[in-house]
């Protein structure tokens, strides 16, 4: 097959090309040297990882205190631990915030919970206790305890407050406490993840005047749909208010008109993706942005692309962003953009298929049954790729890592998929890519790709962690472990025509 090198420059979203191509098949560039890079976008702790994440904005900070996993976890597990950043790409790890208790107590174990600071001047933390033995003994395994500290460092524990599931609610699901201040009603609330044998789960709300005695309110939100509501979080934003929730290894959220409801969750309420991508997610404002804070799952066999994640991993943060029509959507936030300072000169090389290079950028052109791909070079372990893409009417184009010397029916495909309705990366090579996964894969994200029109992709690398954004709306996050090592970059599409426009490259310094 004939090949024809392409040869181009990315610097501030202009592409300058010294040849174009129509051509078909062919062997890629050469590899490159990949060296991992030190995290710095998602962290997580040494030999350990973040699992749910409770922030705070604290004098221009956010402090994002999580539960500490391990793999090697004993009768006392999940202390919370604290990282902190002024621009998502600089954390500190503070270590230890609030340790477990012992043997006998009932926070042997610790669960989500919630941090602010009250009028009285201290900061709080409100938490859930979880002791598996209690049970047995015929005590409430989970339960709501407090936790206080002057300087938002040093916390004490007041082990005399603690807060149980009211009557005809489950002992055993009573968790994620978060505690706000509502100005209009001059009192705090609670909202509680709790479970009714006859609702099933729901956010309960508490109310008190001095965060020690609690009044039980009922329900604030009772879909009668999920056997749990995890990690409640209520926030205003514009003139709506927002309540997020975790279940079914998915982040969730609804929608009122006033901070007590009625919240109606909407059509399409998941911003980033299934399957334990991104969960236990809660908000904090931070400059006047409101971010979404949770975790990436570790994946379910260490150094495989199947799509699959386990419970904790690294901690990821997204932007908040609201539409016009009441909608919520997520971006990368601003600030990583200056963690990228150089533009990257790439050389791409081998295509398949019909691939034409103009005005800084590419059509691919593919008709049932067959590839077009263009390899863009060896990809960096850190990287920042900024993009505009066209798809025709149920095709499928996006981004493909593979082995140079192989050809591009061996590259895995990262798929912008408009036949599907979704983004999504489950380790399907392109070789036969087409004909997977005749319903849903695995762990994807619900986009709605529109035939002819322009959607606007951020995707942003670091090691094995690739995150696309698409117009401000929504977000898949993945661990591809074969885009790293050497794997070089692509394009592709398959089954319609696709157009990449306004290419930009940046990689970190």
């Amino acid at each position: 097959m004939n090949v024809k090198s392409i040869a181009f420059v990315c610097c501030a979203g202009i592409l300058t090309f010294f040849s174009g191509c129509a051509s078909s098949g062919g062997s890629a560039v050469g590899s490159a040297e990949y060296t991992p890079v030190e995290s710095a976008l998602y962290p997580t702790p040494d030999d350990a990882f973040v699992a749910d994440v409770m922030p705070i904005a604290n004098n221009g900070r956010l402090e994002l205190y999580y539960l500490y996993e391990t793999t090697h976890n004993i009768q006392a597990y999940h202390p919370i631990h604290k990282f902190s950043t002024v621009n998502f790409y600089e954390y500190e790890d503070e270590g230890l915030a609030v340790p477990t208790g012992i043997a006998s107590e009932p926070d042997v174990a610790i669960g989500t919970g919630s941090f602010f600071k009250g009028q009285d001047g201290l900061f709080h933390c409100f938490y859930t206790g979880h002791n598996d033995s209690f049970a047995a003994q015929g005590k409430p395994k989970e339960c709501v305890l407090h936790a206080v500290s002057r300087d938002g460092i040093s916390w004490e524990k007041r082990k005399d407050e603690v807060l149980y599931a009211p009557e005809g609610y489950s002992n055993n699901d009573f968790r994620d406490p978060q505690v706000l201040w509502n100005e209009d009603e001059g009192c705090y609330w609670m909202l509680v993840a709790a479970r009714e044998e006859a609702n099933g789960g729901i956010v309960a709300k508490f109310t008190s005047t001095d965060l020690k005695n609690w009044e039980f309110k009922g329900p604030l939100y009772a879909p009668h749909k999920q056997y749990m509501l995890e990690c409640p979080d209520l926030f205003k934003m514009g003139d709506k208010y927002y309540l997020f929730f975790s279940w079914d290894c998915v982040t969730y959220y609804a929608v009122g008109k006033t901070m007590n409801g009625p919240f109606t969750a909407p059509k399409d309420n998941v911003l980033d993706g299934t399957n334990f991508i991104f969960y236990a997610a809660k908000t904090a404002e931070l400059n006047g942005n409101r971010y979404l804070c949770g975790w990436l799952g570790r994946s379910a066999e260490e150094g495989y692309d199947t799509g699959k994640y386990q419970w904790a991993g690294n901690m990821l943060i997204h932007q908040l962003v609201q539409h016009e029509d009441g909608s919520l959507g997520v971006k990368m936030p601003e600030s990583i953009a200056e963690h990228f300072g150089s533009a990257k000169t790439l050389e791409a090389g081998a295509t398949e298929g019909t691939v034409n290079a103009s005005n800084g950028g590419f059509t691919l052109s593919a008709q049932k049954g067959e590839i077009a791909a263009v390899d863009l070079g060896a990809r960096d372990a850190s990287l920042l790729l900024e993009c505009d893409v066209t798809i025709g009417k149920n095709g499928i184009a996006g981004f493909a890592f593979g082995n140079p010397k192989k050809n591009f029916k061996g590259y895995y495909a990262l798929a912008l998929d408009a036949k599907r309705g979704c983004i999504h990366y489950e380790g399907f090579k392109l070789g036969g890519f087409e004909s997977v996964a005749s319903s849903d894969p695995i762990a994807l994200t619900k986009f709605n790709f529109k035939a002819g029109e322009k959607h606007h992709v951020t995707l942003v690398a670091e090691n094995e962690i690739v995150v696309v954004y698409i117009d401000d709306a929504k977000v898949l996050s993945s661990r591809i472990y074969n885009s790293i090592n050497g794997a070089h970059l692509a394009l592709f599409a398959t089954e319609a025509d696709a157009t990449f426009e306004n290419i930009s490259v940046k990689v970190s310094e």
